[in-house]
């Protein structure tokens, strides 16, 4: 029960929030009076509640700010009490009051987990008040600095994992250059649910994919890392071409959390020797050639959506008329954004314009995917809001 004498009486212009709840773990009825008197007396907006022993303060302890603690109890004595107070303690500040004069005892007891060390008898009821705020703040500065560096811990831990995640082109060819771009939509993620890989099985051919599923979280970013490691291994292990994506599909069927999750995807077979590339659409924007200072879509047929009837995507072969050419992969996140303060999307149209822009023949290849997300920004007036991922390929002057 409260005691009797400790601060009990509430004042009409005090917030509830702002009052403390202390438990005193003191066996001395003449201490706890005493106690009860100091903080009364002080108007401390205190509620003090009395345990004699620890059994009783582990009954008492639920919704306490502060455990105002004597170290000689019938159930416990010194410091064993003390690390038994702050195992049951949980979130509540623990001050230390005892008879004792023992200054390397306190030194200990602080060091134990105790927020304060007080001697009775050496206290005032202003000093005693000030001396459970202070610790029941240091406490909740404690608390919230533990946790800032968990979260810190659990971020770099993410960030190191979804560093990993990203790909590594594996290509070793210098006939053709490839740059890549990547920006996940979730703030302050590193990867989300865009994907983009390159694989050389041959000297003579290059593989290319850009894909996008649906959604911006963890689960859509582990799925998208899901679908282009299994592309790799597709890829690699020799899968017929027309077999790569339906084969891609059942992994996406099997491993999605929800029957609505789909991807879409655009693939690009470049035959070097040839000069020339196979592009498969699964209800993907198509990629865009630069080439002779024009810029047009690829005419690839769109196909249907990954994960909502399974379907063959239909080749589109690609003759390239020079060797200078650049083709541009890149994820629906580019062209979402506005153009203007209507409804209007940049959508491929608007994306081949920026390509046309004077402006862009002084931005150099690898920055160029870079300046395009600058460029949808501006017109959008804002930052985009969905994942961005971008391949460039390009050959020779590249434009």
């Amino acid at each position: 029960m409260p005691y009797p004498h400790g601060g009990l009486a509430r004042h009409g212009n005090v917030p509830p929030g702002e009052r403390l709840r202390v438990l005193l773990v003191e066996d001395d009825e003449g201490d706890a009076f005493l106690v009860g008197e100091l903080l009364a007396e002080t108007n401390s907006m205190i509620d003090l509640v009395v345990a004699t022993s620890l059994s009783e303060a582990r009954q008492r302890i639920t919704g306490v700010d502060c455990v105002l603690l004597d170290l000689g109890l019938p159930d416990a004595q010194g410091l064993d009490g003390l690390r038994q107070v702050l195992e049951m303690s949980s979130g509540a500040a623990v001050c230390v009051l005892t008879g004792r004069s023992d200054e390397h005892l306190g030194i200990v007891a602080v060091a134990e987990g105790a927020q304060d060390y007080l001697v009775k008898g050496q206290v005032d009821g202003v000093l005693l008040t000030r001396a459970l705020r202070y610790a029941v703040e240091r406490k909740r500065a404690d608390v919230n600095a533990r946790r800032l560096r968990e979260v810190e811990l659990r971020q770099a831990e993410s960030a190191r994992l979804e560093r990993g995640l990203l790909p590594q082109p594996l290509m070793t060819t210098d006939q053709v250059a490839v740059h890549t771009f990547y920006r996940p939509g979730r703030h302050a993620a590193l990867i989300g649910g865009d994907f983009f890989d390159v694989v050389q099985t041959r000297p003579d051919r290059l593989d290319l994919i850009v894909g996008d599923v649906c959604g911006h979280g963890v689960d859509e970013a582990a799925l998208g890392v899901e679908l282009r490691v299994a592309w790799r291994a597709l890829v690699l292990a020799g899968v017929p071409d027309d077999e790569v994506l339906p084969a891609l599909e059942q992994v996406l069927m099997s491993e999605r959390r929800l029957q609505e999750i789909f991807a879409t995807v655009a693939t690009t077979r470049l035959d070097l020797d040839a000069n020339r590339a196979t592009v498969r659409l699964a209800g993907h924007p198509p990629p865009l050639l630069l080439s002779g200072g024009r810029v047009v879509p690829v005419p690839a047929p769109g196909g249907l959506l990954l994960g909502v009837r399974p379907r063959r995507p239909i080749a589109y072969d690609l003759e390239f008329d020079t060797d200078d050419w650049s083709l541009l992969m890149y994820t629906d996140g580019l062209i979402e954004g506005r153009v203007g303060a209507g409804n209007e999307r940049l959508d491929v149209p608007g994306l081949s314009g920026l390509l046309d822009e004077p402006a862009n023949r002084e931005v150099s290849l690898p920055e160029l995917p870079a300046w395009l997300v600058g460029r949808a920004e501006q017109i959008n007036g804002g930052p985009l809001a969905d994942d961005v991922a971008m391949l460039l390929v390009s050959r020779g002057g590249g434009r």
